[in-house]
C-alpha cells in the first residue's frame, strides 16, 4: 500500500479533498534555483498609492525587474497586535486605514487574492511563538499603496503579517529569521514602514519640495544606511543607544520595526542596494532597502 492510500484510508476521502488545496500549494512552492529578494520600502504618505512621482515609479520598475513571484507577504507598520498574526482570508479586503485624503484615494480598491495555504505555511515556520490565521484585517495602506504600482493586475496573492507591537526589537528580528525559507519558495517578502518616522516634527509647508530633511534626520537616515551596509545587525536592533537623534528619527518603533524584519531575512551573500534614498517633509525619509 503506498502512502497516499494509506492516508485516504485513515482520513477518508472528503478529508483528503479538503487538504488539496495545501498539499498544491506545498508543491507549488518546492524550492527554487532562484532566490527572491527581500524589500523594505519606506511607503510614506498614502498619496503615493495613486501618485505619479518617483517614488511609485521605483515600486513599479522593481515590480517590472526581480522575478515574478508566486506570492507577496508585507510586514506593515499599519497592522499592530497583540501577539502575531497573518491573514489566511481567500479575498483579503482593502483597509483605508487614514483620514483627510481625497475621495480618489478612498475610491481604491487592490482586489489580491490571499491564501489561506501559505498562511498556514507561513505560521509553521514560526516556531518561537503561536501565529494566529486572522481573517478580519486585509491588505492597509503600508501594503496596498506600494504592491498595486509593483503588480497593478493584483495576479499575485498578498498576504500580510503583523507586528506584536508588545516585543521588543529583537524578538521580531529573530522572528523574522525563520521565514527564511520562504525567499527560495517564490514568496517577496516585504518591509514597508519608513526607516525615519516623526509625524509630530513634520515641516508642511516643505512637502512640496523634492527633497527637504532637518540635520538630525539626514544624520540617522545615513547612520542607518552604513549600519545596513556593514550588517551591523545588533547597532540596528538596539537603535536606542546609537545617539540622541535616535529618539526624533523614531519617537515610536511601529514605522522602523518592519526594517528589522528585512535585514534578518538577508543572507552573507545578498546584494543590499538602496533606492528613493529621500528625506520629506524634514522629519520622514523614504530611503528603501534591496537585499540580494
Amino acid at each position: 500500500m503506498n502512502r497516499n492510500d494509506f492516508i485516504k484510508i485513515v482520513i477518508g476521502g472528503a478529508a483528503m479533498a479538503s487538504l488539496q488545496p495545501f498539499y498544491n500549494w506545498a508543491k507549488d512552492l518546492k524550492e527554487e534555483d532562484i532566490k527572491h529578494p527581500v524589500l523594505f520600502i519606506g511607503h510614506g504618505t498614502p498619496m503615493n498609492g495613486i501618485e505619479d512621482n518617483e517614488f511609485s515609479r521605483n515600486w513599479t520598475k522593481f515590480g517590472k525587474e526581480i522575478p515574478k513571484p508566486k506570492a507577496v507577504l508585507v510586514i506593515s507598520a499599519h497592522w499592530l497586535t497583540n501577539g502575531t498574526k497573518v491573514t489566511a482570508m481567500e479575498n483579503p479586503k482593502t483597509i483605508h486605514d487614514f483620514g483627510g485624503f481625497p475621495q480618489a484615494l478612498f475610491d481604491v480598491q487592490y482586489p489580491a487574492k490571499g491564501s489561506p495555504e501559505l498562511a498556514r505555511e507561513t505560521a509553521s515556520l514560526i516556531q518561537s511563538t503561536h501565529v494566529d490565521l486572522d481573517h478580519e484585517w486585509g491588505l492597509d495602506h503600508g501594503t496596498w499603496t506600494v504592491v498595486r504600482h509593483m503588480y497593478p493586475n493584483a495576479d499575485i496573492p498578498v498576504l500580510q503579517l503583523s507586528i506584536d507591537y508588545n516585543k521588543p526589537p529583537q524578538y521580531h528580528f529573530d522572528l523574522a529569521k525563520q521565514l527564511k525559507a520562504l525567499r527560495k519558495k517564490g514568496v517577496l517578502i516585504i518591509g514597508s514602514g519608513n526607516m525615519v518616522h516623526n509625524l509630530r516634527m513634520v515641516a508642511w509647508d516643505k512637502l512640496q519640495e523634492s527633497e527637504f530633511g532637518f540635520d538630525w534626520a539626514i544624520e540617522m537616515n545615513s547612520i542607518f544606511k552604513e549600519k545596513i551596509g556593514n550588517r551591523d545587525f545588533q547597532s540596528l536592533i538596539n537603535y536606542e543607544k546609537l545617539n540622541a537623534a535616535a529618539k526624533l528619527a523614531i519617537p515610536t518603533p511601529d514605522h522602523y520595526y518592519p526594517l528589522l524584519y528585512s535585514i534578518a531575512l538577508q543572507d552573507d551573500k545578498d546584494d543590499v542596494s538602496f533606492f528613493n534614498d529621500k528625506a520629506v517633509g524634514g522629519s520622514l525619509t523614504m530611503t528603501s532597502v534591496k537585499f540580494g
